[in-house]
């Protein structure tokens, strides 16, 4: 092989690897009505699919929580160590396809993840029906 082909497969796979930033890590929870910093959270890949789980909390009254308003295996579980996203699939720019439930009042919306384009904040959506809500998450670094 020669020097010049070696070249240019390193560049190409150096290029590759900066377009192709994904969720994966940890992420500073952000209140979109309060702007306050709430919890960290791990998104992770698991047999090919997508989730997130609470790492941390802010809030130490918050900290030693349960799930009480949860239904089937998130029942009374602590918040600190839930896994509350669940099943996204990557489909282009979006991981989408999975759920995301709220430990604050027990309920499970259809959920999709984006990168924003500055790669250090993740769009995190909720749908239930064609309602939505949006979290703008911050990467922890």
């Amino acid at each position: 092989m020669s020097k010049d082909t070696l070249a240019f497969i390193i560049l190409f796979m150096v290029f590759f690897n900066l377009s192709a930033q994904d969720i994966l890590g940890q992420w500073k929870t952000i209140d979109d009505n309060t702007g306050d910093a709430k919890s960290i959270v791990e998104i992770y890949e698991e047999d090919g699919k997508i989730y997130g789980k609470i790492i941390a909390v802010f809030n130490p009254e918050v900290e030693f929580r349960t799930c009480n308003d949860c239904s089937g295996p998130h029942k009374d579980q602590p918040i600190v160590g839930l896994v509350f996203i669940e099943g996204l699939k990557r489909n282009n720019d979006v991981y989408e396809g999975g759920t995301i439930l709220n430990p604050e009042n027990g309920k499970t919306y259809r959920c999709r993840l984006k990168l924003e384009e500055d790669t250090d904040t993740l769009q995190v959506r909720g749908y239930l029906a064609f309602f939505y809500r949006t979290q703008y998450w911050k990467r922890v670094k």
